[in-house]
């Protein structure tokens, strides 16, 4: 029981509330991860002060060390960038293209010092390539120039290898930034969600039919 005199006891018992509350809305996972940590700490230090010591030493050690660390690893290893290629380009890697190798390379490496992953998703066409881009089945698209560039000669002059989209304007940022004479021209592609959605459903009512 809680002394009457000890007021400062129920301002920490309502961080618990508080930050719990915090932790289910919170959007961004590396945020939630330190919402965590603290809510930990309060439950922790709850315990303490209650008299429950050995509680309060195993939800320090293993409700917010151990979990946090876990849920970090599996928020790292989740954070994946899938670029959406032509079924060519990925034989065209297999046979070291330096083209499209070079790309691939530097796209790793850019997003490798963010913990991203670069997952290639082969598709057959073009068309199905801007499908799942709308779709937001991947974050980003890279073909071949000669499948988006148009027939103008001075661009000609100044066209590069490959053409890289993407949905997400952070990832722009990130390419513009750091990806520059490397072979590709860059675009951000805004997809509303009401388009994203009005391509979706009449797929799924093809497939329920």
């Amino acid at each position: 029981m809680i002394p009457t005199n000890e007021y400062y006891i129920y301002a920490i018992v309502a961080l618990m509330p508080l930050s719990a509350c915090m932790l289910v809305f919170q959007v961004n996972p590396f945020h939630a991860l330190v919402i965590r940590g603290i809510l930990g700490a309060v439950a922790a230090l709850i315990y303490s002060i209650l008299g429950a010591a050995d509680v309060a030493l195993t939800e320090a050690l293993v409700g917010t060390l151990l979990a946090i660390s876990l849920y970090a690893i599996a928020v790292r290893s989740s954070l994946v960038l899938r670029l959406g290629v032509l079924e060519d380009e990925v034989k065209h890697e297999a046979h070291r293209d330096p083209d499209f190798g070079q790309l691939l390379e530097k796209l790793r490496t850019i997003f490798a010092k963010r913990y991203m992953r670069l997952e290639l998703v082969p598709y057959t066409n073009t068309q199905a390539l801007h499908r799942a881009l709308i779709e937001k089945e991947i974050h980003a698209t890279c073909i071949p120039s000669e499948f988006s560039a148009p027939d103008s000669s001075e661009y000609e002059e100044e066209r590069q290898p490959y053409h890289t989209a993407t949905r997400i304007k952070r990832i722009y940022e990130i390419m513009e930034a750091e990806l520059w004479s490397a072979g590709t021209t860059l675009d951000y592609v805004n997809i509303p969600d009401d388009i994203a959605t009005n391509v979706t459903k009449p797929a799924l009512e093809e497939q329920h039919s």
